[in-house]
């Protein structure tokens, strides 16, 4: 009886994902991958795993993936020290030179073994073929204006070579670099990133993956995740400080995107394992979508 009753609740979970299949089959999810769930060999092979299992059933991933960590730890092996101003790394001529190293010829690269290891069909793609920037504007700190360096703001995505490879059902990994129109590449914020390229290739979905789990009314207290913000739910949270610090730039980003075209965003975290198939083939979910 026991194992019948295992068999069946087996079943039980396929066929609450059934419906999602049916409904994403075809449709492109752009994910940005970061956090710990880069970083921990265990979770690296699960996220893996889940980005295998949505090309297998028929979805279009893309990803775009960060590297903060690994950017500090390479620019301490070379004797230099990160900075960060307001949550931003100040980026000067040898720091962007470590920055373009580190994400498109250790991290990019990782990805992609990794996810055509598991069987999966990915594709390196550097970001400063895909991200049109421009230097972003001095920040006021602490009442003093600071040059951030060779940090950019996307203003724009040539998408041809990675709409070609959605088109073979290849998974583009792209890393978060963009380039002027003369030449200079910049460090760019990689959850907006994600969000131009989703706009620019009309994706279904947004998914960052980070070390929150959703949007939480008390940041302390996992247990008070919203499951669904509206976009004019979103205003009145940041308002009332629920919405601060680095979740503005990433959740206006989000409520760009819906008003943009995108469908839908979710904001889970990367270190449950399994964390994508929780969250979009369980009616319940694990983290917060946003939506119009």
């Amino acid at each position: 009886m026991n194992a019948f009753l295992d068999g069946a609740s087996r079943a039980q979970v396929l066929l609450e994902a059934l419906p999602y299949l049916q409904s994403f089959r075809g449709k492109t999810f752009v994910i940005k991958y970061g956090g710990s769930a880069m970083e921990q060999p265990e979770l690296v092979a699960q996220v893996l795993k889940d980005i295998v299992f949505l090309e297998l059933v028929g979805i279009n991933p893309v990803i775009v993936h960060g590297g903060g960590k690994a950017i500090t730890e390479r620019m301490k092996e070379k004797g230099l020290r990160a900075t960060f101003v307001a949550g931003q790394r100040v980026t000067d001529q040898p720091s962007i030179q470590i920055v373009d190293e580190v994400l498109n010829t250790v991290i990019n690269p990782e990805v992609v073994s990794g996810i055509n290891a598991l069987g999966g069909r990915a594709v390196q793609v550097a970001g400063q073929t895909v991200f049109k920037a421009h230097k972003s504007p001095p920040i006021i700190y602490e009442g003093q204006s600071v040059d951030l360096g060779f940090v950019g703001e996307v203003e724009g995505c040539s998408v041809e070579h990675v709409s070609a490879l959605v088109a073979v059902e290849k998974v583009p990994v792209v890393s978060p670099l963009g380039r002027d129109l003369h030449g200079q590449v910049y460090n760019v914020n990689a959850d907006i990133a994600a969000a131009e390229l989703a706009i620019a290739l009309k994706a279904e979905k947004i998914i960052y993956l980070s070390d929150v789990n959703g949007v939480l009314r008390d940041y302390k207290d996992a247990s008070t995740r919203i499951p669904t913000v509206s976009v004019q739910d979103a205003q009145a949270l940041k308002d009332s400080g629920v919405i601060s610090g680095g979740m503005i730039p990433k959740v206006d980003s989000c409520v760009k995107s819906l008003q943009r075209g995108v469908g839908k965003i979710h904001l889970i975290d990367g270190r449950i394992p399994h964390a994508l198939l929780l969250e979009l083939f369980t009616d319940g979910g694990i983290g917060t979508e946003i939506v119009r």
